[in-house]
């Protein structure tokens, strides 16, 4: 085992190199490179069958996908959402003149607590937009029966949490609209990408035409869209992903577990709760740290993780809330967000991906434990 070689908190899996310049030689071919071309169409397809969802559209990334989630359902006014997140869930709220206003979180999944929710719930409030954290899904139930009662959407971040289930259901088939993200750092990723998914045949096809400028046809533009489109080269690289993702998240369920065994005994180490009935896709292996109890601190260990060139990813510190043009916000007061600045000031993603040698797993524990 080379210890000089750094060793990051992901390593995105690759499609097979000489089929991929196969699927290249034919894009190359056809000079169809965007603009729905076969490719685009193919993916868009398989990809929801894989996910056994509805209606699917692809997006050049995920933060355009929330962003045009935003604009399909034409949220306005407030939107309650999570501070415990990647800074995009909170942007493409603002990138659509929209007030985020914050809610905590649950101590055991990091998930927005729905106990908070109707406390934040104003005349201006119009949506709810809950992240599945580390693709642990949200109470979906209490979230859509409280959005229901006060005639609120509901957009699901479900970065994390592509081909996630509930007793055999995709979580992605829920509220009004989830949005996914391919990220490079994604367990399926398409380097960048991202999707929406719907169930509404209207609704998919108002998020196309946003998609591509907000044209209709060739003469006609029935709103300010933008530029979202996936290109072949992202979409051929998808498809050949597809084939291969259900062994990829059987390896890192592997890793995942070996982790697992290693920590579960240790005082001051958190691990979040998995359930039998929940397919995961093991995106991240998140602990939460107790200095109290482990006698070191979160920060204590980043350090010397990061002194030993292995390289965690303190997911999410700081809070959204924390950063200056979110502080002001009536909602980011720490007094409103004790259990998300709590967590964030304990969380320490470890490495995670497939080809992550045992050994590795072992000696990051090591180090933790030492």
């Amino acid at each position: 085992m080379n210890n000089d070689k750094p060793i990051f908190v992901t390593q995105p899996s690759l499609p097979d190199f000489g089929r991929y310049t196969g699927l290249l030689r034919q894009i190359w071919d056809s000079r169809f490179l965007t603009n729905n071309a076969p490719f685009h169409q193919q993916f868009e397809q398989e990809l929801t069958r894989y996910l056994d969802v509805p209606y699917c559209s692809l997006m050049t990334n995920g933060t355009l996908g929330l962003i045009i989630a935003l604009q399909a359902l034409r949220i306005t006014g407030e939107v309650i959402t999570t501070p415990f997140s990647f800074v995009a869930t909170t942007h493409a709220l603002r990138w659509n003149g929209i007030e985020p206003v914050f809610c905590d979180i649950d101590p055991k999944t990091g998930n927005m607590d729905p106990a908070c929710i109707e406390s934040l719930i104003s005349p201006s409030t119009t949506a709810i937009m809950p992240v599945h954290v580390y693709g642990q899904p949200c109470d979906m139930d209490e979230i859509e029966r409280i959005a229901g009662v006060y005639g609120l959407k509901v957009i699901y971040d479900a970065a994390h949490a592509f081909a996630v289930q509930i007793d055999g259901k995709s979580i992605l088939d829920r509220g009004d609209l989830s949005v996914l993200s391919f990220h490079a750092t994604k367990t399926f990723n398409t380097v960048e990408g991202g999707a929406i998914v719907t169930r509404d045949p209207e609704l998919k096809q108002r998020i196309d035409y946003l998609r591509n400028f907000g044209f209709q046809d060739e003469l006609t533009v029935i709103a300010p869209g933008i530029n979202a489109k996936m290109n072949e080269l992202q979409a051929s690289y998808g498809l050949l992903q597809l084939e291969t993702i259900d062994a990829e998240i059987e390896k890192r369920k592997k890793k995942f577990e070996h982790y697992q065994k290693l920590l579960e005994n240790v005082d001051g180490i958190r691990m979040i709760p998995i359930f039998d009935n929940i397919r995961y896709n093991y995106t991240y292996f998140p602990i939460f740290i107790d200095s109290s109890r482990f006698g070191k601190s979160r920060e204590d260990i980043y350090n010397i993780l990061k002194q030993n060139n292995i390289h965690p990813r303190r997911y999410f510190y700081p809070l959204i809330s924390d950063f200056a043009f979110y502080r002001k916000i009536p909602s980011a007061s720490p007094k409103n967000l004790m259990i998300a600045s709590m967590l964030a000031k304990q969380v320490l993603c470890l490495p995670l991906y497939a080809d992550l040698d045992d050994e590795i797993i072992e000696r990051i524990v090591n180090l933790i434990l030492s």
